[in-house]
C-alpha cells in the first residue's frame, strides 16, 4: 500500500501522491483507505499546512478500479466504504487542497478536484466523468457541484454522454485555477501550495468555512451514494463491465 499511495511532509505540505501508474493510478479499496486516513489526520497535526494531490507517471487516475466495480455488479464482492471515507474526507477537509493534474482524470479522478481549492492542469489535461456510461450515477457531490460550476448543459453532456474536457476548456470553464506545461506542473503546483502555507492559517480555514458547506456537501454524497449503489447492482452495469471486460462497446438496448 505505501507503494500505490506515497504519503511526504515538508514545509507544512503534505503531499498525497497516487502511485500506481502501471495500472493508471486506477484507485482501489486500499488505496482510498489510505487517503482517507491522512487527509483525517491531517485535520488534528498542526505541522500540515496545505495537502497537495498528484499522480505520478502520466496519468493523473482512471478512476475507481474497474475491476472492484465488476466485482460488485456480478454478486462476487458487497464493495467497499473506503471511497465514502474518502470523498467525505475531501468535503470535511478544512486545510487547503491543491490538486496537480496530468493528463487523464476520470471519475472520481474529476469529481475529486471539485473539493479542491486549487487546481493546476497540466496542457495535456483531460477531465470525464463517464457514470452515465457504466450505468451510473455521478458521487461526491458532483451532481451539485458540477452544476452550479459549469451549468447545467455542460454538466449534464459530461455526466450522460461522458464527454472528455480539454485542460483549455477546463480552465474556461472554471475547472482549474492555472493551465501549464506540462514540464512545470509540479512546480507550479508546489508553488502555489507553498504561498499557501505562507499565509495565517486561520483566516484560510475560516474563509474556507464560508465558503463551503462540508456537512452539506455530505448530505448530498450520503443520497448520490444511495443510488449509486443500487446502480451498480443492476443488468445495466453487468452489462457495462461485461462489455469492458471482453473488449466491445455495451448494448443496453437487450438489457431489461
Amino acid at each position: 500500500m505505501a507503494e500505490q499511495v506515497r504519503i511526504e511532509n515538508s514545509g507544512g505540505i503534505l503531499t498525497l501522491t497516487l502511485a500506481r501508474p502501471d495500472k493508471k493510478n486506477a484507485l482501489t479499496d486500499a488505496m482510498y483507505g489510505k487517503l482517507a486516513d491522512t487527509i483525517e489526520s491531517a485535520e488534528s497535526d498542526t505541522s500540515v499546512r496545505v495537502l497537495l494531490i498528484r499522480g505520478e507517471g502520466d496519468m493523473f487516475t482512471a478512476g475507481n478500479d474497474v475491476g472492484e466495480f465488476a466485482a460488485v455488479a456480478s454478486g462476487k464482492s458487497e464493495g467497499s466504504r473506503n471511497v465514502v471515507r474518502f470523498i467525505q474526507s475531501l468535503a470535511r477537509c478544512t486545510r487547503p487542497l491543491v490538486a496537480a493534474v496530468q493528463g487523464r482524470a476520470v471519475g472520481v479522478g474529476t469529481t475529486m478536484l471539485l473539493h479542491c481549492d486549487l487546481v493546476v492542469l497540466a496542457d495535456n489535461a483531460q477531465l470525464s466523468t463517464p457514470f452515465v456510461s457504466l450505468a451510473l450515477v455521478p458521487e461526491a457531490a458532483s451532481s451539485l457541484l458540477m452544476p452550479a460550476r459549469i451549468g447545467y448543459a455542460r454538466a449534464y453532456e459530461m455526466f450522460a454522454l461522458g464527454e472528455t474536457v480539454p485542460a483549455k476548456s477546463a480552465l474556461e470553464w472554471g475547472l482549474a485555477n492555472r493551465v501549464v506545461p506540462l514540464d512545470k506542473l509540479d512546480a507550479e503546483a508546489l508553488a502555489l501550495a507553498q504561498r499557501l502555507a505562507r499565509q495565517p492559517a486561520g483566516a484560510l480555514t475560516a474563509t474556507k468555512r464560508l465558503m463551503r458547506n462540508g456537512e452539506a456537501l455530505v448530505a448530498q454524497m450520503n443520497a448520490e451514494g444511495e443510488q449509486f449503489a443500487q446502480r451498480l447492482r443492476t443488468a445495466e452495469a453487468r452489462e457495462a463491465f461485461t462489455a469492458f471486460a471482453e473488449r466491445r462497446p455495451p448494448d443496453f438496448t437487450k438489457v431489461a
